[in-house]
């Protein structure tokens, strides 16, 4: 006997990408950071764990206040969720009674979240090559949802083509799911002033080493942040907890270390790309923290497990037009130069 409400019957939840110990293997499967966070991070960390007894700042002044000045917005401006999956879901149930689109490959959660929340959802295909077409949204209505750069497949849309799209349908909310936009591409904060109906998106499990932590974030209007505020303490007020703030915070008062690290791997994932498409792969021209790769003579399928077999893991959406693709994340540049090793002895064993 099920006593689950019948309308999730036919949900189909999300499947994260494995887990694994990375001490054991090379993880390259989930786009997280390879590196540790600053000492100081850490060390904030530690000092938070003293007070775990109080409840946290439901204000979350201390990470609200450094992030406004990071974005040159307004406090105000600003939504903190228990990661941008969080802040995902409430903009699901806040701005999307009157439908959602987004591409056909793109962030699996989208769909999710358009079934969860009973909402009408718009599939629009991406081009033969991966690239947005804005405007094949014009005549819908509704909620537009755009990942840029997107994911899987690392291709970035200029800021100027979101901006006509965003200014020729006022009456529509374009929402802009910025998780990479830090390895290289240009985020669209700096429009939310003169874009009513711009949200944007980011997360600080990426180019902030926090993956663990949870956080994630909106900037926007202050109509469209109080709409999620007034959810938000409609149903969890503590959802960020004390020491994801105090992580938050000591990352955003290092931000020499963060821009670092983001460039150790924007060059890791250049020189990983030039030395796959050496070896005869496919690779789009990613701005993420990751590469989306194909090799006319192996499927994607085949070299996942072949990759496995190494104890290299990396991940494959199992969809018509991606399944001879693998995403690949940028890691270190040892797990980098061990994967071109092991792709090459692959290679020779289907030659």
């Amino acid at each position: 006997m099920s006593f689950l409400n019948r309308k999730y019957a036919d949900l189909v939840p999300y499947t994260p990408g494995e887990q694994v110990d990375d001490t054991e293997f090379i993880k390259l499967n989930t786009n997280e950071s390879p590196f540790e966070p600053a000492p100081a991070v850490k060390q904030a960390a530690v000092t938070a764990a003293v007070n775990l007894n109080r409840y946290c700042d439901t204000s979350c002044q201390s990470v609200i206040k450094p992030l406004a000045k990071h974005f040159q917005v307004k406090e105000n401006q600003i939504f903190l969720g228990n990661g941008s999956d969080e802040v995902l879901a409430y903009l699901f149930q806040a701005f999307t009674e009157d439908g959602v689109a987004f591409p056909d490959i793109t962030y699996g959660f989208y769909q999710i979240y358009a079934n969860y929340y009973q909402t009408p959802a718009t599939i629009i295909p991406l081009n033969e090559d991966f690239s947005i077409d804005l405007t094949a949204y014009d005549d819908l209505t509704g909620a537009v949802i755009i990942t840029n750069p997107n994911a899987p497949t690392g291709i970035f849309l200029a800021t100027d083509e979101l901006v006509a799209f965003a200014q020729r349908n006022p009456e529509r909310l374009l929402i802009v799911d910025e998780a990479y936009v830090d390895f290289g591409a240009e985020s669209m904060t700096q429009f939310v002033d003169q874009l009513p109906n711009l949200l944007v998106i980011g997360t600080f499990s990426k180019s902030r080493q926090m993956a663990g932590a949870r956080l994630g974030y909106a900037v926007g209007n202050s109509d469209l942040i109080a709409d999620l505020n007034k959810l938000k303490f409609s149903t969890n007020p503590y959802n960020i907890n004390s020491m994801t703030q105090a992580v938050a915070a000591a990352v955003l008062s290092e931000p020499a270390y963060v821009a670092e690290k983001i460039q150790t791997i924007i060059d890791n994932r250049t020189e990983t790309k030039a030395a796959l498409e050496k070896l005869g792969f496919e690779v789009t021209d990613s701005y993420g923290n990751f590469l989306f790769a194909k090799h006319p003579n192996i499927s994607g399928e085949v070299l996942l497990n072949q990759l496995k077999a190494r104890k290299i893991f990396v991940r494959w959406f199992n969809q018509p037009r991606t399944k001879d693709y693998l995403r690949i994340s940028i890691g270190t540049t040892e797990q980098m130069a061990a994967l071109i090793t092991a792709c090459k002895d692959i290679l020779k064993e289907v030659a």
